[in-house]
């Protein structure tokens, strides 16, 4: 049974490399072979279809697999590992064992090889256009225009002159590479922003300065260089074949119409009548990619690349929740760890890197290398003329030299169009390979994400004037994040000398997107449906707003999309930005209805410690202990009769500042403190003077500031070691609304013995655990709170901790002592 496959040029090209001499335009496969009977009826598997596939599928996944463990720890990213696991099973090495090829990859098993591969090519490219957005072309600056042009600009004009500087020198070339370094020159000075987005995203930059300057700018250079490579390949057609492209042409733009005008209404519409929250319906998923299929066979049928009708039309799917999430949960692990290494493999059958001769090599190579250079040219110097750091613009130079899927289709396609050759394309191939791979070393050595952070002056409560307003960053995962903050932030105290400005993100994991986006809103309106579960969140936070008059506090919300690994940067940076002294972040677990912590979200952990390492100011993890109830209106703290706070003091730059907050917190009438100050019975051994000093200052300043209030009491409790300390931990769980501690302690001190292993790996700190972690029926809600002292190292002990803290010595106390021993 005959059968001609979608990629000729392939088949060509595997039976020169393994059966040179003989001349194969079609496929016989026995009917008869499909499913074998088994080795012990004298059957070989791999004789027949079936079994063969599956062996096919699993070698591929393993090999790439297995090169992934070796250069994942290189830090090489994942289209290097793919492609590399390709060429492995091919003739430049596995597949110049004599008979490997024929037993594994037969001829015959070419037709089965080839469709599965181009069908999870479809839904790769289907799925990257679910990931693009479109509204980012609302965030690209007058600077991003400057830096895409430019870079495909000057690549394109060093590649064609040194290509013609080449042909005119050297008439000897060989025709068949003479005829492809003009189409060399133009797909090497070119590039795609689905791939720079990838990369960036998978090398956990995207969220960086340079990163979204370069995802911006990789985007014009993609729609520049898109303006200029289509005709390149257009000129290759002869003059009979004009009317036919014209009609395939023709017949694009109106299957772009029809995805666009009729398809995209029909999603929106079925989306609309989905109730918010709820999964999307398994009906509705099946249909939309019944039509990934139907667009790649109209793409066919009219004559264009496969993947042009399945990219259009996830284009204009909406990314993100619900239903491009959805997606990429049910397609994106089968399609990258099955059907794509089957593409990869593929590939790589046909691909000889030791059958391109060294004189040829060198002439792609240096065409090539002339847009490189170009490329990296362009986009530092006009980085640099639009005032981006040197160091920055070196980043985004190597950025836009990044090659990977796309790419390789597109050489592919001017592969079948003629308009490169073999050899060509093979040194094409090599080259986005070692480019590739050179860049991202290079890129992570440059990368500091702590670069911007280490000038900034350090901000704290401790360190704000009386009359200085509190500028606070309130970072919320879910709506059952919104009351405990909502009553912690009422109780600040906000004042006209000392308003509060709140800047709230609305944390959400990126899945869908192919970049990170954060989403302004303004108080009782959700400015964008891709941020329709931040609403809720918002309208807490209003009714907060307006329960403050004049102003005493003031809210800015946003939605930041992005993955877990890079969320502390939208953190820290807006930080930054707003000149916060605060940042508030729920704790990972929640408390289920049973009194138990529910199991631990890792990503949002992770992000915790990142912020808790990187942050420019104070701190604070919440841990909301009461039961959950939904509310349409939120409990401030103003509408409560009494609120009892207290603060526990060990002592430290962490306990100063829960202090601090505790203080600014008992000059709100509602609101009644106890400070708890731990005291050890015996002198401590190397005790640090320093720190007991300013332990001393800090709390006579409260208690100074606190004279004559007589909700504030101060209490001393001696303790002998760690049994005593996390005795007072218990007694004091239950008598308490709000409790603070801070997450440091000095380890050398007997208040801790004990206790130092307790909260090992937690962002709480042993204190904080204790609370949090203790066996009780207690609602309090626990506060444990970071002084950030240094932006890059955090150690434990407190010898390792600088200090700097303002407050005079004050004389003795103020208003009542009360001493107890445990």
């Amino acid at each position: 049974m005959g059968s001609i496959v979608m990629e000729p040029e392939d088949i060509a090209s595997y039976a020169r490399i393994y059966h040179p001499g003989e001349n194969y335009s079609s496929i016989c496969l026995p009917l008869g072979m499909i499913n074998s009977r088994g080795i012990f009826h004298n059957a070989n598997p791999l004789d027949y279809s079936v079994p063969l596939l599956l062996a096919q599928l699993a070698l591929a996944s393993i090999v790439i697999l297995l090169t992934s463990r070796f250069l994942q720890p290189l830090g090489q990213p994942t289209m290097v590992i793919q492609i590399v696991g390709g060429l492995l099973l091919g003739p430049s090495f596995f597949g110049s064992i004599g008979g490997f090829t024929a037993l594994v990859y037969p001829f015959a098993s070419l037709v089965v090889l080839d469709t599965l591969a181009v069908f999870g090519y479809m839904i790769y490219f289907f799925l990257i256009g679910v990931q693009m957005d479109p509204w980012i072309f609302k965030k690209i600056e007058r600077k991003d225009i400057s830096v895409g042009v430019s870079t495909v600009f000057l690549a394109i004009v060093l590649s064609l002159s040194g290509t013609f500087i080449l042909l005119a020198r050297d008439p000897s070339i060989e025709s068949n590479v003479a005829s492809s370094l003009p189409a060399v020159a133009t797909s090497s000075s070119v590039l795609s922003f689905p791939i720079v987005a990838h990369y960036l995203t998978e090398l956990k930059m995207v969220n960086s300065e340079f990163g979204r300057m370069a995802l911006s700018s990789s985007l014009i250079s993609n729609m520049f260089g898109f303006c200029i490579i289509t005709p390149a390949i257009l000129a290759k057609q002869n003059g009979s074949e004009i009317i036919a492209s014209m009609q395939t042409f023709i017949s694009g733009i109106g299957l772009v119409l029809v995805i666009t005008l009729v398809i995209r209404p029909l999603i929106l519409w079925e989306l609309r009548r989905h109730t918010e929250g709820e999964p999307i319906k398994q009906g509705f998923i099946y249909m939309v990619f019944i039509g990934v299929v139907m667009t790649g066979f109209c793409s066919k049928a009219v004559g264009l690349n496969i993947f042009f009708g399945p990219l259009i039309y996830g284009i204009t799917i909406p990314a993100g929740p619900p239903l491009g999430s959805a997606l990429m949960e049910k397609l994106d692990l089968i399609t990258s760890s099955l059907f794509m290494p089957l593409y990869f493999v593929k590939n790589g059958l046909v691909t000889d890197v030791f059958s391109v001769k060294p004189k040829n090599y060198l002439l792609v190579q240096s065409v090539i290398l002339l847009a490189c250079v170009g490329k990296f040219t362009g986009g530092m110097m006009s980085s640099i003329y639009n005032k981006v750091p040197l160091k920055e613009a070196v980043q985004i130079g190597l950025v836009m030299n990044v090659q990977g899927v796309l790419e390789l289709g597109m050489f592919k396609m001017m592969k079948q169009n003629g308009a490169v050759q073999e050899e060509p394309f093979i040194v094409m191939c090599i080259s986005m390979l070692i480019v590739t791979a050179t860049i991202t070393p290079i890129l992570r050595y440059l990368y500091d994400p702590l670069r911007h952070h280490t000038h900034r002056k350090r901000r704290t409560i401790m360190d704000m004037k009386p009359d200085s307003d509190l500028q606070i960053v309130v970072c919320v995962h879910t709506q059952e994040n919104v009351p405990a903050i909502i009553n912690l932030i009422g109780g600040l105290h906000p004042t006209k000398r000392s308003p509060i400005g709140i800047c709230l993100i609305h944390l959400v994991e990126l899945v869908g997107w192919a970049h990170p986006i954060l989403i302004p809103h303004k108080l009782n309106k959700v400015s964008s449906r891709k941020a329709t579960t931040s609403r809720s969140i918002v309208n807490a936070f209003t009714i907060l707003q307006q329960s403050h008059h004049h102003g005493l506090i003031t809210v800015h919300p946003f939605t930041a999309i992005s993955p877990y690994e890079t969320m502390h940067n939208e953190v820290c940076e807006m930080a930054f930005d707003r000149r916060a002294s605060l940042i508030i972040i729920p704790f990972h677990r929640r408390l289920s209805s049973s009194r138990m912590f529910e199991p631990s979200e890792a990503g949002i952990k992770n992000m915790n410690d990142r912020v808790l390492r990187r942050a420019p100011c104070t701190v604070a993890i919440i841990v909301d202990r009461a039961p959950t109830v939904k509310s349409s209106r939120p409990e401030t703290t103003e509408s409560r009769p009494s609120l009892r706070v207290a603060v526990f003091f060990i002592g430290g730059p962490d306990d100063r500042e829960a202090l601090a907050i505790g203080a600014r917190m008992a000059c709100q009438s509602n609101i009644s403190l106890t400070i708890v100050r731990l005291i050890p019975n015996n002198k401590v051994a190397n005790e640090d003077v320093d720190e007991t000093e300013c332990d001393k200052d800090a709390v006579n300043e409260v208690r100074s500031q606190m004279a004559g209030n007589m909700r504030v009491v101060y209490m001393e409790e001696v303790v002998k070691d760690g049994t005593g300390t996390v005795a007072v931990i218990r007694a004091m769980d239950e008598l308490y609304e709000v409790i603070i501690v801070g997450k440091y302690h000095d380890t050398r001190s007997p208040l801790m013995l004990g206790l130092s292993d307790w909260g090992e790996g937690s962002e709480l700190g042993p204190v904080g655990d204790m609370f949090v972690l203790a066996d009780s029926n207690s609602h309090s809600t626990v506060l444990v709170v970071q002084q950030n002292n240094d932006f890059l190292t955090r150690q434990d002990t407190m010898s390792d901790i600088g200090s700097s803290v303002s407050t005079s010595i004050r004389e003795g106390p103020t208003f009542p002592l009360r001493r107890s021993v445990v």
